[in-house]
C-alpha cells in the first residue's frame, strides 16, 4: 500500500500521518510507502524512515500534481487548500490554490488511467461552507449548494469535480464535507472560524482569547481526533455503497458560542471562562451569519462515520491529546 498526503504539513495532515504509521496502514493491508507533500517540507517521523518520504511542493505549479502520481500511489489523501478568511482576502489566490491545484490533480490522474489503467482512490476535504443562508436546522443531506464565500465556492466546484471524474471512471473519490474542526491545537491560524477554537484553547492553559461574535451563533464542530477518523474510514469504505452521490456531509457536534463557553466552565471552570474577551469584529459576524448551524449527516452515519456526542467531549479530547490528559 502506497499512500499519498497532499496537504501533510497541516494540523490534520500531521495527525492523519500519526495515525496512519501507528495502524501500520489502511485496508488491511500494510504500509510499503507514506509519501507526504505540503508546500513546507513535511516532519518525518524518524522511526519509519524507510517508509516515510517527505517533500517540498506546490500543487497549484502546472507539472507538480504528475510528478506526484508518478509512483503510482494506492490512496491519495487531498488535504491542500487555503483556509476560508484567507480565500475571501486573496482572491487569485484561493482560486488557484484551492481550485486550479485540485483540477491538476485530478487531470493527472485521468491522464495516467489513459495511459495505464491507474485508478486510485481519491479522498478530498471539502467543506461545510458548500452551503449557505439561508439554511434549514439541520440541514438535510440533500440540501442544494449554495456557498456564500469564495473558498465555498473554490469547495463547492471541486466537489463536483470529484464526482464527475469519479463517474468517468478516472478515479474512485470520495469528498468529505469537513466540520469546522475545534479545538485545534497550536497557535491561531487565518481561518474566519479560528475563534471557536481560540476562546477555549487559550483559556485552558490559562491565557486570554479574544471572542469576536455575540454567544447566539450557532455552528457545526467535530475534533481532530474525529476528523482523521473520517478520512481513514473514507479511505476503507467499499464506495460501491455510497453510490453516485460522492460527497457526504459529516456528523458532528451543533452549539452556540454560548454553549461552548458552558462546557469550558463545566470542564475547567470559571476562571478559565474569565479569560474571554469580547471585541466584536463586523467583517467575521458578517461571515459567519450563514454558516452553517448544523447538519442531519443521515448519509454518513449509515455509512459508519462517528463523532463526538457534545462539546463536554470535544475539550475532553483536546485535553487528552493535546495537554497531556489533565489540566
Amino acid at each position: 500500500m502506497h499512500i499519498l498526503i497532499i496537504g501533510a504539513a497541516g494540523m490534520v495532515g500531521r495527525k492523519l500521518t500519526a495515525r496512519l504509521v501507528a495502524e501500520g496502514g489502511i485496508k488491511g493491508q500494510p504500509l510499503e510507502k507514506l509519501t507526504l507533500v505540503d508546500v513546507i517540507k513535511p516532519e518525518t517521523p524518524q522511526e519509519f524512515a524507510g517508509v516515510v518520504v517527505a517533500r517540498e511542493a506546490d500543487l497549484s505549479t502546472q507539472g507538480e500534481a504528475e510528478q506526484l502520481i508518478q509512483s503510482r500511489p494506492d490512496v491519495i489523501f487531498h488535504l491542500a487548500a487555503i483556509v476560508s478568511a484567507e480565500a475571501e482576502l486573496d482572491f487569485d489566490k484561493g482560486y488557484r490554490v484551492n481550485l486550479d491545484g485540485t483540477r491538476y490533480l485530478f487531470d493527472a490522474i485521468r491522464i495516467a488511467h489513459d495511459q495505464d489503467g491507474y485508478r486510485p482512490r481519491v479522498v478530498f476535504t471539502s467543506s461545510i461552507a458548500v452551503v449557505g443562508a439561508p439554511l434549514p436546522y439541520p440541514i438535510p443531506d440533500d440540501f442544494h449548494l449554495t456557498p456564500l464565500t469564495s473558498y465555498g465556492t473554490q469547495k463547492a466546484i471541486s466537489e463536483l469535480l470529484l464526482s464527475d471524474y469519479t463517474r468517468r471512471g478516472f478515479f474512485d473519490g470520495i469528498g468529505i464535507r469537513l466540520p469546522t474542526v475545534c479545538i485545534r491545537p497550536g497557535k491561531p491560524n487565518k481561518a474566519a472560524s479560528g475563534f471557536f477554537s481560540n476562546i477555549l484553547r487559550e483559556p485552558l492553559i490559562g491565557q486570554e482569547a479574544v471572542l469576536p461574535v455575540s454567544e447566539d451563533v450557532r455552528h457545526w464542530h467535530t475534533s481532530p481526533r474525529s476528523a482523521v477518523g473520517y478520512l481513514i474510514h473514507a479511505a476503507n469504505l467499499d464506495l460501491e455503497t455510497v453510490g453516485p452521490r460522492r460527497n457526504l456531509s459529516m456528523p458532528g457536534v451543533s452549539a452556540t458560542v454560548g454553549e461552548q463557553i458552558e462546557a469550558l466552565r463545566r470542564v475547567a471552570g470559571d476562571r478559565a471562562v474569565r479569560l474571554i474577551r469580547r471585541v466584536p469584529d463586523e467583517m467575521i459576524m458578517k461571515m459567519v451569519s450563514g454558516w452553517a448551524p448544523g447538519f442531519e449527516a443521515k448519509r454518513a452515519r449509515e455509512l459508519g462515520f462517528t463523532a463526538e456526542k457534545n462539546f463536554d467531549e470535544i475539550i475532553r479530547v483536546h485535553i487528552e491529546d493535546e495537554l497531556g490528559g489533565s489540566l
